[in-house]
């Protein structure tokens, strides 16, 4: 894929449109013509009026006053040639609605990179998305255009590699529901006793287990509950903001493979195929990178009683957040869900640039970024 010709987007072109940087397009080529604005025997207002745009029609007088070109001036032109334009089909559109048993249609690997000349479904991604050579603004296009396979696209070559990007929903419960259940009880006994009294977890972690049947303090039930719903009231922030200003970090970018293959593993593999039940919640190393930060943030601004309360209670929704994704995704629901997951498919399939909260609209509507379905 590295030795493919580069592909771009007309928004790319565009964006060239200096005496000092100049393209042009035609015929789904793209041109840096810049070297030769001064050489243009029609004079360099000609070039500069067109920079930027498709000149297709132009160079064959058929658009403006201008003369058919001779054969050797498209020849010449080809000396400039950079990339080509990428295909610009959608998707997704505007009057997409998911009824209760939606379901996309398979896509063909093989047609697929046919046309688009994007990604090989029938390959290892990581590896295409780092060696690639479209620009960031093709691979935006071409990553929120959602395709479907029946099996699981494979991200690496080598299984033990590919083992981590796949998660069954389970595992989320199944691991981080004895995590802030602890924290929980570790929370409550702080609260109960004196923190002083129970020792640090890498010293007797089993220590809140033995000391809870001793806790018959309702103050401090109130308490650790206080701070448990507070964890969860914080997380529903979390939610909204890391999906909207870190996963869809779009505008922001920056055109490199490094960035690109960031964005590809973090968010993009998901709107890409946005149907695949094995990534359809967090690995679990990926969110233990990710709440660390929090989780250090939270000890470093309360007390450890209430941290550990705080934390409980976003661990806890965080649980809710990801195996409800994952039924939004794939299970028929109550109503209340089956309008989350008209709203949140709409997100995949109509508007990606709205409708960033999973389990409710509330911070949407805060931000004014709800989706209209």
């Amino acid at each position: 894929m590295s030795k493919r010709v580069r592909i771009f987007t007309a928004e790319d072109v565009a964006t060239h449109k200096t005496q000092s940087n100049c393209w042009l397009s035609r015929n789904g080529k793209v041109y840096n013509v810049t070297k030769f604005i001064d050489d243009h025997p029609g004079g360099d207002d000609i070039i500069l009026k067109y920079a930027g745009k498709d000149v297709g029609a132009v160079m064959t007088g058929k658009e403006g006053e201008h003369h058919e070109h001779s054969d050797a001036a498209y020849d010449m032109l080809e000396e400039y040639q950079v990339g080509k334009l990428g295909t610009e089909e959608s998707i997704i559109r505007a009057d997409f609605d998911a009824p209760d048993d939606w379901h996309p249609e398979e896509t063909k690997p093989e047609d697929d990179f046919k046309k688009n000349e994007f990604l090989d479904l029938s390959k290892p991604l990581i590896r295409q998305v780092w060696e690639s050579n479209f620009s960031k603004s093709y691979y935006l296009q071409q990553v929120h255009q959602p395709r479907h396979l029946n099996e699981s696209a494979r991200l690496f070559g080598p299984n033990i590699l590919e083992m981590t990007t796949r998660t069954v929903w389970w595992v989320v419960p199944l691991l981080w529901g004895p995590i802030f259940s602890y924290l929980f009880a570790r929370s409550l006994v702080q609260f109960s006793i004196a923190p002083r009294v129970l020792p640090a977890f890498t010293v007797d972690p089993f220590a809140p287990l033995l000391l809870l049947p001793k806790v018959a303090n309702l103050s401090a039930l109130s308490v650790t509950l206080g701070c448990f719903f507070t964890g969860n009231f914080i997380w529903t922030i979390l939610e909204y903001t890391l999906h909207r200003f870190l996963f869809h970090i779009d505008d922001w970018l920056p055109d490199r493979p490094w960035a690109i293959l960031l964005h590809f593993s973090l968010h993009g593999v998901h709107h890409y195929l946005p149907m695949d039940r094995l990534r359809l919640v967090m690995p679990p190393v990926l969110f233990f990178v990710l709440q660390a930060p929090f989780t250090r943030l939270a000890h470093i601004l309360f007390p450890t009683a209430v941290a550990n309360g705080i934390i409980s209670g976003a661990f806890a929704f965080y649980i809710l957040y990801d195996t409800m994704h994952y039924a939004l995704h794939h299970t028929k629901l109550p109503a209340y869900m089956r309008e989350q997951k008209r709203y949140h498919l709409a997100h995949h399939y109509k508007n990606f640039e709205l409708g960033f909260g999973v389990t409710s609209k509330f911070w949407d509507v805060i931000f004014n970024t709800v989706l209209p379905i």
